[in-house]
């Protein structure tokens, strides 16, 4: 895949995104909307975690609490408690109860509005903050999870070693206009045909411009 195919490539995974409906990432994106509080704590919940899981304990979590305040109220065993079975749900309860103090101490009780901000939130990284600003505040970032970076790479529109790699590299390749929906578009992409081991590269509507169509190992792939 080259630079000049992205108009291309934006195109069909876009069109794909919309025929997916059981992709999980859908029924995630449905329940992380809301507030930008809602959406934040909804993200750093779906780290390490499959968004199957990430939907139900949103739903739930969301029945006890509604703002940083009633986070902040809320006991470290309740929030630990609510966000069972989540990746790490320990530590992301620490996380949480973390993130609401200094949401009110130090923002007012209003979620920061740019990446560089964001970071400096307990249990927030570069994934976390560009999903944030774009969800949240319909602003431009481009969050990179392990469909991104693998995708790109398998595609040849990027050789990057890291997700923090491929998030810089696309900044500078990936026309501004096409931020925004990247990443839900290869997240579906991703959970419903071009999955790690044994993509579906049949009638894939990509074949035509990525580098690696054909593979069918079932030996871990690192792109």
């Amino acid at each position: 895949m080259k630079v000049a195919d992205i108009p291309f490539v934006n195109r069909k995974l876009k069109k794909h995104y919309a025929e997916a409906q059981h992709a999980p990432v859908i029924e995630f994106m449905r329940v992380q909307s809301g507030t930008p509080f809602r959406i934040l704590v909804a993200t750093i919940l779906s780290a390490r975690t499959k968004d199957e899981t990430t939907s139900a304990v949103v739903k739930h979590l969301f029945s006890h609490i509604a703002t940083p305040e009633d986070l902040a109220a809320a006991s470290i065993e309740n929030v630990t408690e609510w966000i069972f079975p989540v990746g790490f749900y320990r530590t992301k309860a620490k996380y949480l109860k973390e993130l609401a103090q200094v949401l009110l101490d130090q923002y007012d009780g209003e979620v920061p509005k740019t990446v560089d901000e964001l970071c400096k939130l307990p249990g927030v990284g570069r994934k976390t903050a560009n999903l944030v600003v774009t969800a949240a505040f319909n602003d431009y970032g481009i969050c990179v999870d392990i469909h991104v970076h693998r995708i790109c790479n398998r595609l040849g529109l990027l050789k990057t070693k890291t997700p923090h790699e491929t998030e810089m590299a696309l900044r500078e390749c990936l026309p501004k206009r096409y931020w925004k929906g990247w990443n839900r578009f290869i997240v579906a992409f991703g959970q419903t045909r071009c999955t790690p081991r044994n993509p579906n590269c049949h009638d894939c509507p990509l074949q035509t411009v990525c580098d690696r169509v054909g593979v069918t190992t079932t030996r871990k792939q690192s792109a």
